[in-house]
């Protein structure tokens, strides 16, 4: 007779079944889940490859790009010369017109001060609010009293310009009309003056192109005489093209045969004889000119005694009627003035081979008159007050109202002007500083005070020198104005005044050579939060970095030639830097300064409590010379740009803040710039 369990073997045997598939499914859920992880992560790894390879593509075209980018120019720069003479043609011919100035003026505009202050409606406030309406209507009646004495003072300001301006305008249009009677009576001054103007005012020439002229006039045989600058070899580019090599990941430059850029210079330079010619003898509709001789030099150095010389390498004498039959948009430049003019043209003007000149200025026996060049009075050696009223000359000339103040009791105000602009002009400080080294940041400061204690709009600080990093910083987001010494010269270029900077030479170090000692600033860098950051700075031209050597970081504390260098921090900053802006490398324009991340003290920190930050600027003594404030860092940003000084075409150095931040790192910054992190 069986014996039965009750169920109970039954019942643990169900048991030992669910534990058993339990397991398996934890296993086999394991087993999936690391199956997935495993797809995830060869998923990541394409996907990341994918990425790195559209990254090297995607910098790949950019580089390519760059260098068509500059073949382009480069063959715009030549297609240009080699159109000189022909787009010169197609320009409108001078004439007196052109030098006389319209009296239509301004209107006047009084802007918001011609809105009358509206008055409050009693309407809309019933019986209980009469006392509240009485306080608005007293208000605005106030506000309105207040806005017709604006007014008032505003037209006298504008009345006063106005007759100023109209009566200028005037005394320049009689000058006008009085030398074109001259020019009809064959003046020989009016006659030069007219025709220097013709050849300056053109917009024919390139901007780089020099325009010194030396002129006489032979009234008896309607001759006008010159001497015409051209210019040098370098016009031509050195460099034909520029492939990008991906092996080695620069910029090969294709230099232009010799036998090329020698042909392309000798036709520029009869291009500019014939455009010379041809916008005199356009220019003439008095009759002055029967003939013009013209002979183009080159300001080199004499190859026979090393010394600065006016090399001649053009030399033409043209009777109107026989130029006038030239078609010279058709023409070929060295034939024609060789053939059909019988002039001179250099056979190697790239080695300064020189030609003959013919009648020179100084023989027709008459005044010579000189333009540009050594002969614009130096700023340097110009009397103060001479140079204070050539400044005031200038502002008259851009259209405002100007004048030189006293020379006591001024408060440091040289010139004051008043710009008719209802919405940016009104009273403007200048002051003149006629200085040879760099303006120092004190200057700029006390122009601001006289600004704010003669409430005026804005000031202007006009030099012959420059200005420094901390000048530029502290004018930073202020009504003021820094006028370098270059940037002058081109201003009084442009409104038709005249002026130079000693010999033309560079005023300032730009060579790369060392500069003192003491001549440096330091960049005191300081934040908020708790996060360790590595500061360094990027010596590039442009967005690329002049060699690894010029990427200052903790592995490499200075550049070769030492004018950037890390620095101790003082008690007030974090980390610093010691700059020699006049020391830096003459191929560079750009000083970028970046952060990040410290791997080695804050492996898994980001930007994110990076705030406040600032750069402090002092100068070599200690003294703070400016703020610059930068952007702050963002969650999942490891490395950001602070900000670049960059350098102005007057050869100063300007802040502009960054603030592109990245999430690979210094490495994933530093590429941008060019540099390979292995």
């Amino acid at each position: 007779m069986s014996r039965h369990s009750g169920g109970l073997i039954g019942i643990w045997a169900e048991a030992q079944r669910q534990q058993q598939r339990q397991h398996e499914a934890r296993q086999r859920a394991a087993a999936q889940a690391a199956r997935e992880q495993e797809r995830q992560q060869r998923a990541h790894e394409r996907e990341m490859a994918r990425q790195d390879r559209a990254q090297r593509q995607a910098y790949r075209t950019a580089r390519e790009a760059e260098a068509r980018r500059r073949t382009e120019e480069l063959e715009a720069r030549v297609a240009a010369l080699e159109g000189l003479l022909a787009a010169g043609c197609r320009a409108p011919a001078f004439t007196t017109a052109a030098l006389t100035r319209s009296e239509q003026l301004q209107p006047f505009d009084p802007g918001h001060l011609g809105q009358p202050v509206p008055l409050p409606d009693p309407g809309r406030y019933g019986h209980a609010g009469r006392p509240q309406f009485e306080r608005d209507w007293y208000a605005a009646q106030a506000a309105e009293n207040e806005r017709i004495a604006q007014l008032d003072a505003y037209r006298r300001q504008y009345d006063q310009w106005a007759s100023a301006t109209l009566a200028e305008i005037r005394r320049h249009n009689a000058g006008v009309s009085e030398m074109v009677a001259a020019l009809r009576a064959g003046d020989p001054d009016a006659v030069v003056e007219y025709f220097s103007a013709a050849l300056y005012a053109s917009g024919g020439w390139p901007d780089d192109f020099p325009h010194r002229i030396a002129a006489a006039y032979d009234p008896a045989a309607r001759q006008l005489v010159l001497d015409w600058e051209l210019p040098g070899f370098d016009v031509v580019p050195e460099t034909k093209s520029v492939r990008y090599m991906v092996t080695a990941d620069e910029q090969k430059e294709v230099a232009r045969p010799v036998t090329q850029r020698r042909g392309v210079y000798r036709d520029v330079l009869a291009q500019c004889v014939l455009l010379a010619l041809h916008e005199l003898f356009a220019a003439d509709v008095f009759g002055a000119l029967e003939s013009v001789t013209l002979n183009g030099f080159a300001d080199e150095h004499d190859p026979a005694t090393g010394r600065p010389a006016e090399i001649f390498l053009a030399a033409v004498t043209a009777p109107r009627p026989a130029f006038a039959q030239l078609h010279l948009e058709q023409v070929s430049a060295v034939e024609c003035l060789t053939g059909a003019l019988g002039g001179q043209l250099s056979a190697r003007p790239d080695q300064l081979a020189a030609v003959r000149p013919g009648r020179r200025p100084g023989d027709v026996g008459r005044g010579v008159v000189s333009h540009g060049g050594e002969d614009d009075p130096d700023l340097f050696e110009m009397d103060p007050i001479a140079f204070e009223a050539l400044v005031a000359e200038l502002f008259r000339a851009r259209g405002m109202q100007a004048v030189m103040t006293q020379r006591s009791n001024d408060g440091g105000v040289d010139v004051e002007a008043l710009d008719p602009d209802p919405i940016s002009g009104g009273r403007i400080i200048v002051q003149v500083k006629r200085y040879r080294k760099t303006v120092p940041p004190t200057a700029v400061r006390d122009l601001y005070g006289t600004v704010q204690g003669a409430g005026a709009n804005k000031g202007v600080l006009v030099t012959t020198s420059g200005f420094g990093p901390g000048s530029y910083a502290f004018a930073n987001g202020k009504p003021l104005t820094l006028v370098s010494g270059e940037e002058l010269v081109e201003l009084l270029a442009q409104h038709g005044l005249r002026g130079r900077l000693g010999g033309g030479a560079a005023r300032r170090n730009r060579s790369g050579a060392a500069a003192p000692a003491d001549d440096h600033n330091l960049l005191g860098m300081s934040w908020s939060g708790g996060v360790a950051l590595d500061v360094c700075a990027l010596v590039c031209n442009g967005s690329r970095v002049l060699s690894d050597d010029h990427f200052v970081f903790y592995n490499n504390p200075r550049t070769p030639d030492g004018s950037v260098r890390t620095a101790e921090p003082t008690l007030t900053d974090r980390a610093a830097l010691r700059v020699a802006f006049e020391a830096l490398p003459a191929g560079a324009d750009r000083l970028v300064l970046v952060a990040a991340i410290d791997p080695a003290v804050d492996p898994d920190a980001d930007l994110s409590l990076f705030t406040d930050a600032r750069i402090r600027l002092t100068d070599a003594a200690g003294g703070e010379v400016g703020q610059l404030e930068v952007s702050d860092g963002r969650p999942g940003e490891t490395a950001l740009v602070l900000g670049s000084f960059r350098k102005r075409t007057s050869g100063d150095w300007d802040f502009v803040i960054g603030g592109k931040g990245y999430a690979g790192g210094l490495e994933a910054l530093v590429r941008e710039y060019g540099i390979e992190v292995a």
